[in-house]
């Protein structure tokens, strides 16, 4: 529980390796995690090599920390594995839908958190990447990823040369219902935040980008409308290319 307070997302790391052995019980950790039906419904590619990592660094906006980090790992939603299975048993696999895609994320997902608690257990540091959904064609195309695999999320991974301040997060009111949900007045929206809007980090955002207030630095700056629709498409596009039936 102490662990998980204390997470950090770690963008700079040391130049210590991490070992064979490590990796391995950090993935077994992953793999323990819960999922659909017991199917696992997800894969992972590891990769270590400087040259990859270079490849896959612009897919990722260049972010610094891809190349840096000693360990990438991509982690991707799986129905190709078992429809294979199914296949060669002679059953009929109708997993190439929209609830298998939904079913496969979840999967990943578990399988991804698993992952960095066992990693950060171990005294290592990680970092998620949701760029791996934004162009999910072109690691699928450097990763050579078959039809009914998907890209869901990049985690970098490895020893952490700083430890930097914890990141902001809402308060647990503005989290947890009891028994149903319950909608905000306006009040208490902004109530919840007002913690977010008030630190010198979100004031100097919205002054150095000429904008009224937090919530239009999001809207016009970081996460644009246009932006997300065009990902959107391509995401919708590249799905069907994996033989998804969206």
């Amino acid at each position: 529980m102490e662990l998980l307070l204390k997470h950090r997302t770690i963008r700079k790391y040391t130049t210590k390796d991490i070992a064979v052995d490590d990796l391995n019980e950090i993935l077994a950790s992953g793999m323990r995690a819960s999922n659909t039906g017991n199917m696992q419904l997800y894969s992972v590619v590891v990769t270590r090599n400087e040259e990859m990592k270079a490849k896959m660094a612009p897919m990722h906006f260049n972010q610094p920390m891809v190349k840096q980090a000693p360990v990438v790992l991509t982690v991707c939603l799986d129905v190709h594995r078992f429809n294979r299975w199914c296949e060669i048993n002679k059953a009929d696999a109708a997993y190439d839908n929209m609830l298998w895609f939904v079913n496969g994320i979840i999967d990943s997902m578990l399988f991804a958190q698993n992952i960095c608690v066992a990693a950060e257990n171990k005294g290592m540091g990680i970092c998620y990447l949701g760029t791996a959904l934004y162009n999910a064609a072109e690691l699928i195309n450097l990763l050579n990823l078959p039809q009914g695999v998907f890209p869901v999320t990049t985690i970098t991974m490895g020893y952490p040369e700083e430890i930097p301040e914890q990141p902001d997060r809402l308060p647990m009111q503005a989290i947890v219902h009891e028994e149903s949900y319950r909608e905000y007045s306006d009040d208490q929206i902004r109530e919840i935040f007002a913690l977010k809007e008030a630190l010198v980090s979100s004031q100097k955002f919205v002054a150095e980008n000429g904008k009224e207030n937090l919530a239009q630095v999001f809207t016009d700056i970081r996460y644009k409308r246009a932006d997300s629709e065009f990902f959107s498409e391509k995401i919708l596009k590249t799905m069907r290319e994996q033989g998804f039936k969206i």
